[in-house]
């Protein structure tokens, strides 16, 4: 019977270390993947999601906080921190972030393995998230969001903004924070940006159920999705 190997992701701009942890991975029945800097990271997890990220800090290109941080913005992906600093300042940055565990180099690439195996069971176990709102089904594999059972044609922005606000129904959201989640380049954008994505949001739809008007906004706090949506039209 075949076993599918559990995929990790090696974000880490050393070569040396990169090879050691690649075969040590590769011993262990898993199936590793590197990639030498925080935005090519980020590039192979959108296109191909690992079930675990090894993320060193110091990256050539990015801060790792930096990548853990853009990377929270679209995938829930255990992450351990992996750091030649062993600054207690700097454990417990990546730690409050919401980092799965902290590697100090040098480390045994023995333990680290076991403490990978460790994490993937702790969120095998881990209980699935809520459903979203009943009219929203999303399909993060397609990355598609049907609305009342209509596949809704989204730009990428338009997919993570309405991703966000039907996670979590009724909690309002303001445009920094959508900003943040959402688009790559925080400094390239601006809070009219949001604005021009709702209004496009809306206009789609309504175009599938003219009658109700399912995004919300707070003035002056920003945009949440209404909680009161009849479960069919």
């Amino acid at each position: 019977m075949h076993t599918v190997k559990p995929s990790v992701l090696i974000v880490e701009d050393e070569p040396g270390i990169a090879d050691t942890l690649q075969y040590a991975l590769r011993t262990d029945g898993f199936e590793p993947h590197w990639a030498a800097t925080g935005e090519a990271g980020l590039a192979r997890q959108r296109e191909a999601p690992a079930a675990l990220v090894i993320l060193d800090v110091g990256l050539p290109d990015l801060n790792g906080f930096e990548v853990f941080r853009r990377l929270r913005a679209f995938s829930d992906v255990p992450v351990v921190f992996l750091t030649a600093r062993a600054d207690e300042i700097d454990r417990v940055v990546g730690l409050e972030l919401g980092a799965d565990d902290y590697v100090a180099k040098p480390f045994s690439p023995r333990e680290l393995v076991a403490r990978l195996r460790s994490i993937l069971r702790r969120a095998a176990r881990a209980p699935a998230p809520a459903a979203p709102a009943l009219p929203f089904q999303v399909d993060e594999g397609r990355r598609q969001i049907r609305f009342y059972g209509q596949t809704l044609e989204l730009s990428r922005y338009e997919y993570g903004l309405l991703k966000t606000l039907v996670e979590r129904p009724g909690h309002v959201y303001s445009r920094d924070v959508l900003l943040d989640k959402v688009w790559d380049e925080r400094s390239e954008s601006l809070d009219r940006t949001v604005d021009a994505h709702v209004k496009m949001l809306r206009a789609k739809l309504k175009a599938v159920a003219p009658r109700l008007d399912p995004i919300r906004t707070h003035r002056g706090s920003g945009y949440a999705l209404a909680e009161d949506l009849p479960a069919s039209l």
